[in-house]
């Protein structure tokens, strides 16, 4: 077995929904600007994504419910445990074949000004081909909207491209914009040379996120929850039942 087919059948044994690979040499400028020469050196990314919990994301916008905020809040953390798991799975395998391999944490804070990671998700899975960043600054998935959590392994290995960016389909679609309760997003789509300042105050979801109130289990996702590309899948559920 090869290592390409070897890593992705990790993957399936290890129940994610997402896998894809992307050559991460045309975003190496934007990439080294948000991380440095830490993330810059690899030429590509493996990345992975766990489809979060429909029932759970559903319930979003009855958060100010204690049991919504904290179901909503334990998923997350609990899926971004089982990426890290995972990578970290993966990052072995590659360096027992001889190749270098650095696990990106499926959610950690690395600059406080900017609000960042050290690596972009949302980029090596968009140039793997697994979806399109949307309005929302999220990863957009054609199967499941942004109701996606995302990690990657970045590795100097030779490993097939699986895809390239698909098409936005985000159209005239404002509702991500329009249910942001703290108007954190303008509606611009994703242009590769703006940066993310150009269609979303991450400072804004930051102060809202960290409680003003004193709310411990202080929770959004409203952008999640509301995407089309997420809710048609509830939508064909109704019909089918």
């Amino acid at each position: 077995m090869s290592l390409h087919k070897n890593l992705e059948e990790v993957t399936r044994m290890e129940c994610v929904d997402f896998f894809g690979v992307a050559d991460l040499s045309p975003a190496k400028r934007t990439i080294h600007e948000q991380g440095g020469d830490i993330v810059s050196q690899y030429p590509r990314s493996i990345s992975i994504g766990i489809i979060l919990p429909y029932a759970i994301v559903d319930e979003l916008p009855n958060r100010q419910e204690l049991g919504v905020a904290v179901n909503y809040r334990n998923i997350y953390d609990v899926t971004n445990q089982r990426l890290d798991m995972i990578t970290a799975k993966l990052s072995g395998l590659l360096q027992k074949e001889g190749y270098k391999a650095l696990p990106v944490p499926a959610s950690e804070r690395f600059d406080d000004e900017r609000i960042c990671a050290v690596f972009s998700h949302k980029l090596a899975a968009n140039l793997a081909g697994l979806g399109w960043i949307g309005k929302s600054c999220m990863l957009i998935t054609p199967e499941n909207g942004p109701r996606v959590r995302w990690s990657t392994v970045l590795t100097d290995a030779p490993l097939e491209v699986t895809g390239k960016p698909l098409q936005v389909q985000c159209g005239d679609c404002m509702e991500c914009v329009d249910i942001c309760p703290v108007n954190a997003l303008n509606g611009e789509p994703f242009r590769e040379n703006e940066p993310r300042e150009a269609r979303y105050d991450a400072r804004k979801c930051e102060e809202y996120l960290s409680g003003d109130e004193g709310e411990e289990w202080n929770v959004c996702g409203l952008c999640i929850y509301i995407c089309p590309h997420g809710r048609k899948l509830k939508r064909l559920s109704i019909q089918i039942d």
